[in-house]
């Protein structure tokens, strides 16, 4: 930040994201499509920028050629003041072995620092959606001194088994302990149904992160990862506090918006995050100006209705023709949805094609899915069962140019 601290962002962007599948059957979990013409990796990319932490590093690993491609064509920064945001491919500086867990990517990446000298390291995910401005929990990390300082939200502790989770001290910042995936973490106090959970964010000094690297490195018994590894060492030495995001603020934010953070990791939960978009008061309005999500703007012409075709509560990006019925639902580039035909309650990535008087509910369909004149998908949920993959709350999702019966 020019005049201020010298920051170098690391996003981690090596997910493979299982648990997304199909999705992730032949990306990267951080370039998979949201919103209709974002990619996950454009929340934490915007979020950096929008901060003036203009320097970002993102470490990617599996299949990552389209990561790769969109953050090389989509986020150019100005190369007269020093500025970029740059893949950086795991390349086993340290040995014949790939990346171990996130703690060992950035020790295998630490040229990048060097070559920096940056004051502070903000470490990132890069798949998860939410505005937030970090410099608010920059200044608490450099006012409080603090060795690290993690993100935190609160969430039901029925789910905490899914997160890293935080237990602060009386003061409310300093860590006490910092559990990764309890099975029954103690609730806080005053709201013991809830709990602090690790939003994957840090900020570090310099010099202790590079430190605690070295120091994981040697343990022959750690799993070398961030939350597994580095907080739990750093807890121990009395060097973390977290910061919690209900009080970072972000210019033109809704009071409805204020707090959100979605980790989209599974099909439900990607689904639903979509479904916030689109409400008449959305839970998460992508149209911010005042902090908006960048991304690359292909160039195609608006979306057209005709033929009677009809939207409602839904998001329709450029490209687009509709002639049928589509409620509910966010449809990316290039869409087409033919005379007879009904979408409801789904997510259609680019250039999918629903044929005439075909029906489909409560699907995710990846790009370049052709559904033929008259099939059905969500209709009869046997046979979807049988023929296509179908999450825990009964979302059917089918990958890339995945056939249709």
């Amino acid at each position: 930040m020019r005049g201020g601290p010298s920051v170098l962002g690391i996003v981690l962007a090596g997910g493979e994201g299982k648990r997304l599948m199909p999705l992730t059957a032949d990306r990267a979990k951080p370039a998979v499509t949201f919103g209709g013409t974002y990619r996950l990796v454009d929340f934490v990319l915007s979020n950096l920028v929008n901060a003036d932490i203009l320097r970002i590093c993102v470490l990617t690993q599996y299949k990552s050629h389209s990561l790769d491609r969109h953050v090389t064509t989509t986020w150019r920064m100005s190369s007269l003041l020093g500025n970029y945001v740059t893949p950086v491919p795991a390349q086993q500086r340290l040995g014949p072995h790939w990346y171990l867990g996130s703690a060992d990517a950035i020790l295998q990446s630490l040229n990048l620092v060097h070559d920096e000298q940056p004051d502070y390291i903000a470490v990132f995910g890069a798949d998860h959606v939410y505005r937030m401005d970090p410099r608010q929990m920059l200044q608490q990390h450099i006012e409080n001194g603090a060795g690290v300082t993690v993100a935190g939200i609160r969430v039901p502790r029925a789910e905490a088994s899914s997160f890293g989770i935080i237990t602060p001290a009386s003061d409310g910042v300093q860590v006490d302990s910092f559990l990764e995936k309890p099975a029954d973490p103690p609730g806080l106090p005053g709201d013991p149904g809830r709990v602090f959970a690790s939003m994957g964010n840090y900020l570090f000094t310099t010099k202790v992160l590079v430190d605690a690297l070295h120091r994981d490195a040697e343990d022959e018994n750690s799993v070398h990862d961030m939350g597994g590894s580095i907080l739990p060492m750093l807890t121990e030495r009395g060097a973390a506090q977290v910061y919690d995001f209900t009080e970072n603020h972000v210019p033109g934010e809704t009071p409805a918006e204020h707090g959100y953070w979605r980790d989209v990791g599974t099909l439900d939960s990607y689904y639903d995050a979509h479904m916030d978009l689109i409400s008449p008061q959305p839970a998460f309005n992508l149209d911010n100006r005042r902090w908006p999500i960048y991304t690359h703007s292909t160039q195609l012409p608006p979306a057209r209705f005709v033929a009677g075709g009809i939207a409602g509560e839904s998001i329709v990006s450029p490209g687009c023709v509709i002639r049928g019925q589509v409620t509910r639902s966010v449809l990316s580039p290039g869409v087409v949805v033919s005379e007879g035909a009904v979408v409801q309650g789904s997510v259609l990535h680019d250039n999918v094609r629903i044929g005439r008087g075909a029906v489909v509910r409560n699907a995710i369909l990846d790009k370049n899915v052709d559904v033929p004149p008259g099939a059905t998908i969500g209709v009869n949920p046997e046979r979807d069962a049988a023929l296509y993959t179908v999450s825990k709350n009964g979302i059917i999702a089918l990958g890339k140019g995945q056939v249709v019966a």
